[in-house]
């Protein structure tokens, strides 16, 4: 355990290490301030994608608890273009509004739009795994498609463009604070992993060992959406990190959510903030998109989830 705790924290230091590092600009050329460089761009970046892949890894867990299905994450129930949906109109109606009311109008919609797709849910047969989720790209497919004709209508399809892209090439300081709001989530989680467990046995299930399992399916969900919000208003979408991160944990250590959350923050912080630090180099000095970067990874890892074979149960010592 202490080895598996040391090789992840080296893990991360050195991922933290190449973020600082890597970069258009130089830390030794001279030419600029490398002090103010680090302070006010690539400290926070690092930091934002850290928290970005964390939170959203979190928020797969919770969904995937809430659906009783693996197969689902965020951005496969809608949150994310709800999110976009409360973030334009805001847009239209108060353009000047703080970030924080943005933030907090997208986490709304959020809510709503997730809290619908379990309303269709219940009404999707559970025979078969990949149904709901199928249900769910046509659901996020639908509100999506309102969010661009919307866009497209008012001239704010470039706005649209930003909260898609999942990049964070205009991290800066004090334009990515608000994810520190992940970190506090990420502790409450913690606090009520077993209830979330529970969560996952069904609503009879969970009442029968004496959950409330409205309030807690509502206080999940209301933690979904905030930090979806928080990651769309910041630095846009980033498909699949609540999908692959939270089954490959599974698949690795078992179904233990309260010892499992640790690492899916790890997994999610880390592989964001690789995928972002590969953006950055594969056709340097121009950046190719971290969302886009892991869309293509965590595509491949879902097909390999989907015909992997299943993970065998431990033998008892």
């Amino acid at each position: 355990m202490r080895r598996m705790t040391f090789l992840a924290a080296l893990t991360l230091a050195l991922l933290i290490g190449a973020s600082v590092l890597v970069g258009a600009a130089s830390l030794t050329s001279g030419d600029i301030d490398a002090g103010l460089l680090l302070a006010v761009s690539r400290l926070p970046r690092t930091f934002a994608s850290l928290l970005a892949g964390a939170g959203l890894a979190l928020a797969g867990i919770v969904v995937q608890m809430a659906v009783q299905n693996r197969l689902v994450e965020p951005g496969l129930v809608g949150t994310p273009e709800s999110a976009m949906l409360g973030l334009l109109a805001v847009t239209l109606i108060a353009p000047g509004a703080a970030l924080i009311v943005k933030m907090s109008v997208a986490a709304l919609a959020a809510l709503l739009g997730t809290l619908l797709f379990l309303v269709l849910a219940r009404h999707v047969p559970r025979r078969d795994p990949v149904l709901l989720p199928l249900v769910g790209l046509i659901y996020g497919g639908i509100i999506g498609s309102v969010v661009l004709g919307i866009a497209w209508v008012t001239d704010l399809v470039q706005y649209v463009g930003v909260w898609q892209s999942g990049e964070f090439s205009g991290v800066l300081r004090g334009r990515y604070e608000l994810l520190w709001i992940v970190a506090v989530i990420a502790i409450l989680l913690y606090l009520v992993a077993d209830r979330i467990t529970l969560l996952g046995l069904g609503e009879d299930a969970a009442r029968s060992l004496g959950l409330n399992y409205r309030q807690t399916l509502l206080a999940g969900l209301l933690l979904v959406a905030i930090t979806t919000a928080v990651v769309v208003v910041s630095v846009g979408t980033i498909p699949f990190v609540g999908l692959v991160v939270p089954n490959i944990v599974s698949r690795l250590r078992g179904d233990n959510l309260r010892r499992n959350l640790p690492v899916v923050a790890w997994a999610g912080a880390a592989m964001v903030l690789a995928c972002d630090i590969l953006g950055r180099v594969v056709r340097w000095p121009y950046e190719i998109p971290a969302g886009t970067i892991f869309a293509i990874l965590g595509a491949g890892l879902f097909l390999w989830l989907l015909h992997a074979p299943p993970r065998r149960a431990r033998a008892d010592a």
